[in-house]
């Protein structure tokens, strides 16, 4: 026969209301517990039925997170997993939706509250309309923010990307370069993603300094950004001393690449990138370090506490960000690359 919640709850030595809160509510029962009243579960092969929770509590049990991309790399692979270390504990499935082009950006904002389909909405690294929060707000869910600068979210977290390409620029200025581009692929023009702001920040770091040549280079996405930088270098009167990228996974294959062309990093060209992603550390490329799995970590309990009517302990809060030197920038050469 079909193990009962009584079942488990002998097992376990605990009552029945306790192996009740343990499913539905596991964040009000001790990890101990939680435990315990798994294992005696796991040992009578033990299901409860997530449709008749779900009917009693209300909700769905399940949370959205908003992309900007079908393409899911380091950053966005961070928020994920952190947030499903919090929310996956908590009960929660959380649903990933790519917001890419118009048509899907206006079916979800005009869906999703009416099928009340989701208890919390995350967006990540993308803006949002002060319409589009509104028709959100129409389904009585939390609306948690992640790395963007959008207003009207229940709680937000996030870095200063401006004060993070501020401390690359710095750097760099130390060293003696005066000379500097910034290589970026070119953005929606309808999602307004925050990192936008390190291009801002960029601009607004070198115009600070005495003798500062910089300019930005935006590459439209079927350009290769690697060639774009080695033209930039190589078709120069007066080429940069320094390339930085707008995230560690568009400077990385440099390395690569100027090893065949008889150039190195830092000796003939200074490199940074932004993230201090996987491999940024392996390639000694300087860059500028945020934690998006924290971040996400943090927006996971502030989700959990919206939507349980908790009061939210620091709701608008900034993560850190670190300068990272390492092996990839030095001075500037003092001999012209040819």
């Amino acid at each position: 026969m079909k193990a009962s919640i009584g079942d488990v709850a002998l097992k376990a030595g605990v009552s029945n209301a306790t192996v009740s809160r343990t499913f539905a509510h596991p964040e009000q029962v001790s990890e101990a517990t939680r435990i315990k009243v798994q294992a005696a579960a796991d040992a009578l092969n033990f299901s409860i039925s997530r449709s008749a929770g779900i009917l009693k509590s209300g909700r769905t049990y399940r949370v959205a997170l908003l992309i900007g991309s079908h393409a899911i790399e380091w950053f966005t692979a961070e928020i994920i997993a952190g947030l499903n270390d919090v929310l996956r504990d908590a009960g929660y499935d959380l649903v990933i939706y790519p917001i890419e082009g118009a048509e899907a950006r206006d079916a979800f904002f005009e869906e999703l509250p009416v099928r009340n389909n989701a208890d919390a909405v995350f967006v990540s690294s993308f803006g949002i309309s002060p319409d589009e929060v509104k028709r959100l707000g129409t389904a009585k869910i939390p609306i948690v923010g992640v790395n963007t600068t959008s207003e009207g979210f229940d709680a937000t977290v996030g870095i200063d990307d401006k004060e993070g390409i501020k401390l690359i620029v710095r750097h760099l200025a130390k060293l003696g370069h005066r000379n500097l581009l910034y290589l970026y692929e070119s953005f929606s023009s309808t999602l307004g993603f925050s990192s936008y702001n390190r291009i801002t920040g960029f601009q607004e770091a070198c115009g600070t300094i005495d003798g500062m040549n910089a300019r930005t280079l935006a590459v439209q996405k079927n350009d290769n950004i690697i060639d774009a930088a080695i033209s930039e270098m190589m078709a120069q009167d007066n080429p940069p001393t320094a390339l930085c990228f707008h995230q560690d996974s568009q400077a990385i294959p440099l390395f690569f690449r100027l090893q065949r062309s008889g150039l190195s990093i830092p000796l003939d060209i200074s490199v940074t990138g932004f993230d201090d992603s996987a491999f940024a550390e392996e390639a000694q490329l300087t860059t500028v370090r945020q934690r998006p799995h924290d971040m996400a970590v943090a927006a996971a309990r502030k989700a959990l506490d919206l939507i349980e009517g908790r009061p939210v302990s620091k709701p608008f809060e900034t993560f850190p960000v670190q300068l990272q030197v390492r092996g990839s920038t030095a001075k500037p050469r003092t001999t012209p690359l040819l």
